[in-house]
């Protein structure tokens, strides 16, 4: 039904996507898109986020929850939105010169795939209950999200498995550059105006808890210094509890409210929850 949108309460995607540590996974998967050279290129020429951070990241999690959250015509409009964006924008490799289209399909998959392994992984970690056959039914529900933006749902991997090969394909086209560079330093320290200055002391935690939260290869090509893994794990299951312990009215009105909306809409059983997980 469209009003219930792409997804739908009994999907994993619906209940994964409003656990509250998709704030840190969404970050780690900033940290892991800023690898591919021509990926990071067009965003660092075509984008404005080291003027507008807060702007930027809001964007970000406002196309994924409307998807996730919002009817099916809400959704395709959105999608239509970024593939726009997408088709009339270009960049350029700064290692070869040769230009870079922003809606290449090969982006658009690294793209999609960084995305939904962060946020499967980081959650998972983070203490979600997202068992093996969960994990692979989401990775096959996001099949719709890549739609979206214009792939073919027979290219993105839908199982762990798939993942992880497609993972192992592209790891050599990955690499540290002055663009990730970029994009490191402004992850862990967003705020450049000075009135803004203090948030970076409270957000300084949140980035490094993030990219702590790659995987070791990942860690490896960006050079940083990263928390050891069971701190990082024990920091995302504190972020976690602390999330969960903030009532439904309040921790799903940011950033977008779009979970918020769907409950208007559909009722108030349909908050995301670990106990509507589908039985696999």
């Amino acid at each position: 039904m469209a009003h219930v949108g792409l997804f739908g309460p009994a999907t994993v995607t619906w209940q994964l996507h409003g656990d509250p540590t998709m704030w840190i996974a969404g970050i780690r998967s900033l940290f892991l898109q800023a690898l591919h050279p021509r990926a990071v290129a067009a965003v660092v020429q075509n984008s404005r986020f080291q003027e507008d951070p807060i702007g930027r990241l809001r964007r970000t999690s406002d196309f994924v929850g409307v998807a996730t959250y919002g009817t099916s015509d809400a959704a395709r409009a959105a999608a239509e939105r970024v593939r726009h964006v997408h088709r009339t924008l270009r960049a350029h490799d700064p290692r070869t010169g040769e230009r870079i289209r922003l809606d290449d399909p090969d982006l658009l998959l690294w793209v999609h795939c960084a995305e939904v392994a962060s946020f499967a992984e980081v959650v998972r970690r983070a203490g979600f209950p997202l068992s093996d056959a969960r994990h692979d039914r989401y990775f096959q529900e996001q099949r719709r999200s890549a739609e979206l933006v214009g792939l073919d749902p027979g290219r993105v991997p839908g199982s762990r498995e798939e993942m992880a090969d497609y993972f192992l394909r592209v790891r050599p086209e990955l690499a540290r550059t002055r663009d990730s560079d970029v994009v490191f330093g402004f992850l862990h320290h967003p705020f450049t105006a000075k009135v803004l200055l203090p948030l970076n002391l409270g957000y300084l935690p949140i980035g490094n808890l993030a990219y702590s939260l790659l995987p070791d290869w990942a860690r490896d090509l960006h050079g940083g210094r990263a928390l050891p893994a069971p701190v990082a794990t024990a920091g995302a299951r504190a972020f976690r509890a602390f999330g969960r312990s903030v009532p439904d009215q309040v921790r799903y009105r940011f950033p977008s409210g779009h979970e918020l909306a769907a409950v208007e809409r559909l009722g108030e059983g349909v908050f995301p929850s670990v106990r509507a997980l589908p039985e696999l």
